[in-house]
């Protein structure tokens, strides 16, 4: 599914206006679809219009025009409808427009403080919350009050006003900020989201308080049922937290010309994986096919400590299609490995006397194997010694194919960017946040705080493919940037990050593009893990159960495959 940034929104809609589509008709549109969505929730629940409440909560600019629009129609619906301006009265042309068109039987709320309030509160060094904490019922019975008691009234009675809308509200929309918001709430703001209600709440476009770029939301973001998404999903909305504040998402087309979009040709594309995006995966297995055809993926992976990183990276690469899956580890892991993996080949290695790998004497067993194979996969369990170091340098600086580097290799990187730098092929580098933090020499809170910047700048630097892991994982290179939405809690083990990097190495081994590949693994992997998910729960399900499951997750991408062809 085709995606976009929030400024790339901007530029869509603007071309949008060239293409006879000017932002009235888009503002209309909008209004329309989300008065027809509420008419749908309304059915669904078995209520009348007559019967049903719907309050808005609107914003000052085009968003919350976006609500008037919907309003207007609601109303003479049978709706009984109420308008909360939050933010200030609206400021933009459109929205004025349609808020000067609602009729009187909208009833229309002042929720946000005139100028003048705002300077005496200010000025009587007063905040959100100490009016709050504030008794007033008494002052109701004075017959003279102090300007300060003056504003504790009225601001009391602002909020009760308010308070009592959303609280009457059968459905509650969320129209303040939409796409345009940064920073953080204002305390009121956060406070009258935070009313307790048993509205349904369905978000304009995106939550206030929600960061459509970063995916990142300000303490007290609307937490909606659902969000209404207009025109096209925004990025955003793929990642945590935001996308659990949204609810189930529906993207409205609200008339913007497909050729708006051509405005983006030769811009950074964003993509959300579907099944569709893996046009070609699995390749068609022709009946004379042999194992040559599938390609051969090396594994260099394990320590005597770390045998189950080798074992579920092989096995990754084995039950995802791989012809032939060759592991390069120290004696023990091997033994281990042969028993679950028998199907593997293997190179071994001599050991430190920690049982990490050492690099002299494996060097020129590790470039025949190289040669020989279309992918290779390093670093799950390898430790960080000055020898697997030197493998990890030796591999990237050397492997005439694409290198997939997890874990320890990763990390080796981290201590010495120029193996990056120095790289013969193809890279893919699969960090978990934390990994990708020792990379940009950080903390994890900054990586998940600008998820999406991270893996396109880290990408673009150093012109490899990030795969930065975590809910809604991020596919990376130069050219686009893809976000998942497969997988599930229960893949939080250590394990599964082994079993992606053999995946994405089998689908780069069959013969895919480093992001495509990249894309396939990490669909695939979090295909697996919700099969495992349904089967035995997310608690109980472990990393081997996902290995097994990758079979459900192939059949059932096959049938899905098979209901689009039959339906074209």
């Amino acid at each position: 599914m085709k995606i976009v940034t929030t400024k790339q929104m901007s530029k869509v809609e603007q071309r949008a206006e060239k293409l006879g589509a000017p932002p009235k008709i888009l503002m209309r549109n909008a209004g329309r679809k989300l008065a027809e969505r509420i008419m749908e929730i309304t059915a669904k629940e078995g209520n009348s219009p007559e019967k049903t409440s719907v309050t808005f909560l609107a914003g000052s600019g085009n968003n919350g025009g976006d609500c008037f629009a919907a309003a207007y129609i609601l109303v003479y619906r049978g709706y009984s409808v109420t308008v909360v301006n939050l933010v200030k009265e609206p400021s933009t042309e459109l929205a004025r427009e349609y808020f000067a068109a609602l009729p009187d039987r909208v009833k229309i709320i002042t929720g946000y403080r005139s100028e003048n309030i705002e300077a005496a509160i200010e000025a009587a060094e007063l905040d959100y919350m100490t009016i709050q904490d504030r008794d007033v019922s008494k002052l109701k019975g004075k017959k003279e009050l102090s300007a300060v008691e003056k504003i504790l009234l009225r601001e009391k009675q602002r909020m009760t006003e308010i308070r009592s809308a959303i609280i009457s509200a059968d459905i509650l929309v969320d129209g303040v900020f939409g796409t345009g918001f940064h920073g953080q709430l204002e305390k009121d703001l956060m406070a009258i989201f935070a009313v307790g209600t048993g509205a349904y709440k369905i978000a304009v476009d995106i939550p206030s308080g929600g960061d459509g770029s970063k995916g990142t939301v300000s303490p007290g973001c609307f937490k909606a049922d659902e969000t209404l998404c207009l025109g096209c999903l925004k990025f955003g909305m793929t990642q945590y937290p935001l996308k659990k504040l949204c609810g189930n998402i529906t993207v409205a087309d609200i008339g913007i010309p497909n050729e708006a979009y051509d405005v983006l040709s030769g811009e950074h594309g964003y993509y959300r994986l579907e099944r569709n995006s893996l046009a070609g995966f699995p390749p068609k297995r022709e009946r004379d096919a042999h194992k040559g055809v599938f390609g051969t993926v090396l594994v260099i992976s394990g320590s005597s400590s770390m045998r189950g990183a080798a074992a579920f990276a092989a096995l990754g690469a084995m039950k995802s299609g791989a012809g032939l899956v060759k592991v390069a580890s120290v004696e023990k892991c091997i033994d281990t490995i042969s028993v679950l993996a028998p199907e593997a080949t293997y190179i071994e290695m001599e050991s430190d006397d920690y049982g990490f790998m050492l690099f002299d004497s494996s060097k020129d067993a590790l470039k025949e194997a190289m040669d020989k194979a279309d992918a290779v996969v390093i670093g799950s369990g390898i430790g960080v010694t000055n020898d697997t170091m030197e493998i990890v340098r030796y591999v990237i600086a050397n492997s005439p194919v694409p290198v997939i580097a997890d874990a320890d290799a990763i990390n080796c990187i981290a201590r010495d960017i120029e193996i990056l730098t120095n790289r013969k092929s193809d890279v893919i580098i699969t960090p978990h946040p934390g990994e990708m933090a020792r990379l940009l020499n950080c903390d994890a809170e900054m990586i998940n705080e600008n998820r999406i910047m991270v893996a396109e700048k880290y990408a673009e630097k150093y012109g490899i493919t990030v795969v930065l892991k975590g809910a809604g994982t991020i596919i990376s290179d130069r050219i686009n940037t893809a976000a998942n939405h497969t997988g599930n809690a229960g893949m939080s083990k250590g394990g599964s990050g082994d079993i992606l990097s053999g995946i994405i190495g089998s689908a780069v081994a069959q013969g895919f593009s480093p992001y495509d590949a990249a894309c396939a693994g990490v669909y695939m992997h979090g295909l697996a893990g919700d099969a495992a998910a349904e089967k035995l729960g997310q608690e109980a399900m472990l990393p081997r159960d996902v290995i097994d499951c990758l079979s459900d997750a192939f059949r059932i991408l096959k049938e899905k495959q098979s209901e689009n062809n039959s339906e074209l």
